[in-house]
This record gives C-alpha cells, sequence and structure tokens, in this order.
C-alpha cells in the first residue's frame, strides 16, 4: 500500500501542490486527503495504470532475457563441444553463466519496477568480497583447475611428473589432479600450484629417447663391444630405424671405458626396452669375453730395506 501511494500520479495541479510540500508518505497523504473524489480517482487510476505499464515491461524484459540466456547458453555449449571441453567444466561453466546472467536480470527488472537497487548490488558485492577471501586457497585451486581443463598440458593417462611427485594422471577435478603411482599410491595434487609450476609430461610425445651407458673393462675390445650393442640394438624392433641409434666412448673413467647409448623407442615401450637392453648387454657381454668393471682399488706392497 506504501509504495502504491508514493507512486500515485495526480493531475497538474495537484501535482504543484504535492511538490511544494515535503515528499514524505504523511504529507502526501495529507495531499490526497484534500483532494476532491474527482481528482482522487484520476489519481488513482493514473497510479494504476502508471504500475500496470511497469509490470507489463518487466514481464516483457524478464521473457526477452531468458529467451537471450538460453541463446548463450547454446552458443557457448557448441563452442565448448567443438573444443572438447571436459565435461565437468563445462557444466560448471554453464550455471556459472546462467546464474550470473539471471542475477542481472532480476536486477534490471526490479529496477524498472521502481524499486532501489543499489542496495542489492552493494549486498552481492559484499557477499562476494566475503567468500572470496574466505576461499582465497580453494578459489586459487579452482582457478588452476580451470585453466589445466582449458588449456591441457596434460591429459588423463599421461604419466606427469609435478610439484616433485610423478604418476599417471587418473582424474582431473576442479580443485584437485589425482594421480597414481607406479607403486599404485593415489596421491591429490592441489591445481593451483600445478597450473603454475613446472610440470614434466612423458607422455605427451609419441616418441622418447632412451639413454645408456655401458663400460668394459681397460684392455677390452671396444669395437667388438660397439658392435655388439649395435646388434642387440638391430634386433630389438622396438628399436626405431631413424634416427639411427648412436653409440659412442663418452669417457674413460676411473675403472671403466664408458660407452653411451642412445635410440628412439615409442613412449608407451621405454621402460621395457631399457631394462631388456641392460639385461641382454649383461649376458651377451660376459660370453663375448668383455667384461664389465666395478669401483676397485689396486694396492701394491714393497718391502723395505731392512
Amino acid at each position: 500500500m506504501f509504495s502504491f501511494l508514493t507512486q500515485l500520479k495526480p493531475d497538474p495541479a495537484v501535482i504543484e501542490k504535492a511538490d511544494s510540500v515535503k515528499t514524505t508518505f504523511a504529507e502526501k497523504l495529507a495531499v490526497l486527503s484534500h483532494m476532491s473524489g474527482e481528482d482522487l480517482i484520476k489519481t488513482v487510476t493514473s497510479g494504476v495504470v502508471n504500475i500496470a505499464l511497469k509490470i507489463l515491461i518487466a514481464l516483457v524484459i524478464f521473457w526477452i532475457g531468458r529467451w537471450l540466456i538460453r541463446r548463450v547458453r547454446k552458443i557457448m555449449n557448441r563452442i565448448m563441444t567443438k573444443r572438447e571441453v571436459d565435461v565437468s567444466l563445462r557444466a560448471f561453466l554453464m550455471s556459472l553463466v546462467n546464474i550470473t546472467l539471471m542475477l542481472f536480470l532480476i536486477i534490471i527488472i526490479i529496477g524498472i519496477l521502481g524499486i532501489d537497487t543499489t542496495s542489492f548490488i552493494a549486498l552481492f558485492a559484499s557477499a562476494g568480497l566475503a567468500i572470496g577471501m574466505a576461499l582465497s586457497g580453494t578459489l586459487q585451486n579452482f582457478a588452476g583447475g580451470v585453466m589445466i581443463l582449458l588449456f591441457r598440458p596434460f591429459r588423463v593417462g599421461d604419466y606427469i611428473e609435478a610439484q616433485g611427485q610423478a604418476g599417471t594422471v587418473k582424474e582431473i577435478q576442479l580443485i584437485h589432479t589425482v594421480l597414481n603411482t607406479v607403486d599404485n599410491k593415489t596421491i591429490l595434487l592441489p591445481n593451483g600450484p600445478v597450473s603454475t609450476g613446472i610440470i614434466n609430461n612423458y607422455s605427451r610425445e609419441p616418441r622418447r629417447r632412451v639413454d645408456w651407458t655401458f663400460g668394459i673393462a681397460y684392455g677390452d675390445d671396444y669395437d667388438l663391444a660397439r658392435a655388439t650393442i649395435a646388434e642387440l640394438l638391430a634386433a630389438d624392433e622396438r628399436v626405431a630405424r631413424e634416427p639411427a641409434p648412436f653409440i659412442a666412448l663418452t669417457a674413460l673413467a676411473d675403472s671403466s671405458v664408458n660407452i653411451v647409448v642412445r635410440a628412439w623407442v615409442d613412449s608407451s615401450e621405454y621402460w621395457n626396452v631399457f631394462f631388456d637392453m641392460n639385461e641382454k648387454v649383461y649376458k651377451t657381454f660376459s660370453q663375448k669375453g668383455l667384461n664389465i668393471p666395478f669401483p676397485q682399488m689396486d694396492v701394491h706392497l714393497y718391502k723395505g730395506n731392512e
């Protein structure tokens, strides 16, 4: 009833009379009480029409706004589907956009109805600030999760190393990345530090280079050792032919002559080839008369003059 009276629009004569006094409810009520019956009817009719028009405009704006929000959501869903955005991130972003646009639409409608929106905006801002301060760490991890899901530095199934931990990515959540280690431990990495830190993705490229260092004893035949390693690599179908394996003498160490070996393999076969080659070299070197040395110290005793 109070809001209805504050929105009444009398005829020009009444407006001039009402503007000559302070615009408080009691004074407006006093003005209305001194109106004639005809003026009162005109004023009430004008107020009802004005309020009806505002409600009608608000309903039209609400319908148009809802239609625009649905269009925006459809366009966003089409774009994110085309770019293969993660399903969980897609659902969250759609909900976030829907809630944000609906809040703006409600504020606009409240303003059309003549209600002061300043207090509503201040309330939303204060609530957002309080929530942001209380969840600063969580929001940082959430932002990191969004960045990871959007730019995809790694995917589910990749073997990565990040924040001093290594394992296969089991799940990418909005707050944490779940790793499964080689000894079947589950590790939760906060997405904030992961997204801003160094990530070593071992599964990103289809091929990896395997490096070995094999040692032979001083006096052993280096050419024989080199040819033996080349034969073992050529016999393994998992080793790529291009680029060709690299074999060279890398160091004359304290107790051994070291031979460096480099070969390219599929990333999925990295460790299988690495361990198999170690075993083959150990067995084959002994058959060829090549010795794999170990650190040793020669002690020479001299008998002094008595």
